[in-house]
């Protein structure tokens, strides 16, 4: 947290107006989903006093700050859970996990992380992460006092919601009312992997971690495993599975904690980055950084994705970090047209993919040359923002940004 705190000017520098942690409270692994302790800062990361003035200095500079909320399971080492491990039935924790039989056991593997045979429901067959069970109104009322503590205690703004989809929506339409009681714009992000409805009615999530979205983004650009018109058709099918309001507020990520750094899948080409982020940023909805993208970090799946920062880049990897300054400015400064405006999607007869946002006599014409050659285009203005692109000519990666 020390850390975070010593580079606040760096986030503000680069534009960001919000921060998602990982979770931070006490826990025995390195990623922390296997919570020890909901009301105490991990050790390793700091202390309440501390995390208290991060989020006050974040504040001052127009930062929000986001914790991430591991309601489904919490940790073998929690009290709870080894109270039901002493006294197994007769615990009085026993209800709050689905446990099969008594008493709660499991054969170890040589992964610490997996085992087939737990008597109790866990997180993805982790038997140090034993599923709750939220549907008890005392674990009810134990999540919902966690949640309202850190935001009356910390002044926090938004919680993003581990495995959201396997909660039942009563609890998630009571954790609304009360969030939204206390600060009217919270924001709270499901963490849901596929198409979403029947969390964004209003009632619950403000939106959800966009992956059905930047997936095809992704499988297109980077991977190129589908073309243009299919990648179009994915994304309108997105779009119209929601209401503007709420594609406005979904959280698009093209790299995570979870998945391979985008500089990494991008095979280290940097245009292709750039053009990749630009796309993103011309998208409806709240576009995500993963700490050092804007250095061009790079790392595999976790846990590789997840290295310590590079505080010293190279000079290229300044020009990068320049470059997405320079596209977050440009968000900031046309955020109401790209969050309000009309979108459309077209590719072009020579195979350039066009995005038009439009609101009143305001336009964003955006085109990105995904066709591996050259290709010849016609501007309507001075480019906002603009990569290989030169005397009409846009070269393979390149894209320009026009606003009228």
């Amino acid at each position: 947290l020390q850390g975070v705190l010593d580079h606040l000017d760096h986030l503000q520098k680069l534009g960001v107006n919000g921060i998602y942690f990982n979770p931070i409270f006490k826990a025995p692994s390195n990623h922390k989903y296997d919570t020890e302790d909901y009301y105490q800062i991990d050790p390793h990361f700091g202390d309440a006093k501390l995390f208290k003035k991060l989020v006050q200095e974040a504040h001052r500079r127009g930062i929000r700050i986001m914790l991430d909320a591991v309601f489904n399971h919490i940790g073998d080492k929690s009290p709870q859970w080894q109270d039901v491990l002493k006294n197994g039935k007769d615990s009085k924790y026993a209800n709050w996990f689905h446990i099969n039989k008594f008493p709660a056991t499991y054969t170890p593997t040589d992964n610490f992380e997996f085992t087939m045979d737990a008597t109790y429901d866990t997180f993805d067959y982790t038997p140090h992460m034993p599923k709750l069970n939220t549907a008890s109104p005392e674990v009810q009322e134990y999540l919902l006092d966690i949640a309202k503590y850190w935001v009356k205690e910390f002044d926090i703004d938004a919680w993003r919601l581990d495995v959201a989809n396997e909660i039942d929506h009563h609890f998630w339409k009571r954790f609304h009312q009360e969030m939204v009681s206390l600060k009217p714009d919270f924001y709270i992000l499901g963490e849901i992997w596929h198409t979403s409805q029947a969390w964004l009615n209003g009632d619950e999530f403000s939106g959800v971690m966009n992956y059905a979205y930047t997936t095809a983004i992704l499988q297109h650009f980077v991977k190129h495993e589908i073309s243009a018109l299919r990648m179009v058709e994915q994304l309108g099918t997105q779009l119209m599975k929601y209401r503007d309001q709420t594609n406005q507020m979904m959280f698009n990520v093209l790299d995570s904690h979870d998945t391979a750094r985008l500089m990494t899948e991008a095979h280290h080409n940097v245009n292709l980055v750039k053009q990749t982020l630009a796309f993103t940023f011309a998208q409806p909805g709240v576009p995500s950084i993963y700490y050092g993208t804007e250095y061009g970090m790079d790392g595999e799946n976790d846990p590789d994705c997840r290295k310590p920062m590079n505080w010293q880049p190279s000079e290229k990897k300044e020009q990068l970090f320049t470059y997405v300054q320079k596209l977050v400015k440009w968000r900031k400064d046309n955020w109401q047209l790209i969050s309000e405006g009309r979108i459309k999607f077209d590719v072009l007869d020579n195979g350039l993919i066009q995005v038009k946002r439009e609101l009143g006599s305001k336009q964003i014409v955006s085109l990105f040359n995904t066709t591996g050659k050259p290709q010849t285009v016609k501007v309507p203005a001075q480019p906002a923002i603009e990569q290989g692109y030169r005397d009409g000519q846009l070269a393979p990666d390149g894209f320009v940004i026009v606003t009228k």
